[in-house]
C-alpha cells in the first residue's frame, strides 16, 4: 500500500495489523522500499495474524532482526508485535476493532487515541491509517492545514 492505493475497509484484524504495520514500516522511508520487501516482512509475521504476531517472542525478534528479506528495524519489529496485542485487546473489548475505530467519536479524538495507544503512529501515520482503512478522516489539505492544533 503506497500513498496511491484506495482505501479499503479490512475484512479482518489481520487487514487492520498488515495496514498498520505497513505504516509502522514505512515511517521515515520510502515506500518503495516498504513494497519491496513487504512479501517477506508479511511472510516474517505470520500473515498478520494478530494472535501469532502477539505470541512471537524475543528469539522471533531476533530472528527478524536478522532476516534480509524484511526492514530489519528492531524497535519497528516490536511495535509491530505490541501493536498486535494491543489490536486484539481492543477488538475483544468492543467487540471488533472497526467497532473501536467507530466509537471514539470523530477523527481528532481516534486519531489521539491511536497515537496514545499503537507504537510507531504517530500524527501523520494516525491519519493515513484511518484513511486506508476507510474511516472517516478530513480532506488531506484541511487537515494538514490545521495540524500542531491540540487534538
Amino acid at each position: 500500500m503506497s500513498p496511491t492505493h484506495e482505501a479499503t475497509r479490512p475484512s479482518s484484524l489481520a487487514g487492520y495489523l498488515e495496514t498498520m504495520s505497513r505504516i509502522v514500516f514505512a515511517s521515515g522511508m520510502s515506500w518503495r522500499v516498504v513494497e519491496a520487501k513487504w512479501d517477506g516482512i508479511r511472510a516474517g509475521f505470520r500473515d498478520f495474524d494478530p494472535e501469532r504476531v502477539a505470541a512471537m517472542s524475543p528469539a522471533d525478534v531476533e530472528r527478524l532482526a536478522a532476516d534480509p528479506a524484511v526492514i530489519r528495524n528492531r524497535k519497528k519489529i516490536e511495535a509491530t508485535i505490541h501493536n498486535a496485542a494491543v489490536m486484539l485487546e481492543l477488538d475483544g473489548r468492543q467487540g471488533g476493532f472497526a467497532r473501536y475505530l467507530a466509537s471514539q467519536g470523530g477523527f481528532e479524538k481516534t486519531a489521539a487515541e491511536l497515537r496514545r495507544d499503537f507504537r510507531f503512529l504517530g500524527e501523520s501515520g494516525a491519519y493515513y491509517f484511518l484513511w486506508a482503512v476507510a474511516e472517516p478522516v478530513p480532506a488531506y489539505e484541511e487537515w494538514r492545514a490545521g495540524r500542531g492544533r491540540a487534538a
